[in-house]
């Protein structure tokens, strides 16, 4: 079992940052290894990704949205048995908090934090590079 944390600030409000970064659609530009996601329906989604040893793996997950809170949660069942949250909080009026937290019970990897660590510099990357985090 292991648990993944890291955060950031990004150059951008609250709100339009959690707006972005809660559309699904935008997850594999985001999300590092992910390279593709939809919704199925209700909370499922359907996703692709590209694992370290180059092999792609397909699934089903569930992700959840606070809008209140902005706070998302997702996860998978089964085999890849994993799951994660997302938190965004504002800092002051142009600014923003970013924190990503992975649990998996099955997998002890150091490449795993990697990974968080490359979709937060990928965040604060794409979000500050627009300008805005417009959906």
């Amino acid at each position: 079992m292991a648990d993944y944390d890291g955060r950031t600030t990004v150059s951008a409000p609250e709100d339009a940052l959690f707006a972005y970064l809660s559309d699904v659609s935008n997850l594999p530009e985001y999300f590092s290894r992910m390279t593709e996601a939809h919704r199925t329906g209700g909370e499922e989604v359907h996703t692709e990704a590209r694992m370290p040893s180059g092999d792609t793996v397909e699934g089903e997950a569930w992700f959840r949205v606070d809008e209140g809170a902005k706070h998302i949660a997702w996860g998978s069942e089964g085999e890849n048995d994993y799951n994660g949250f997302l938190d965004v909080t504002g800092v002051d009026g142009s600014s923003s908090q970013v924190q990503v937290h992975i649990h998996s019970p099955h997998v002890a990897d150091e490449q795993v934090q990697v990974g968080v660590d490359q979709t937060l510099a990928t965040i604060k990357e794409k979000v500050e590079g627009r300008g805005v985090a417009a959906p």
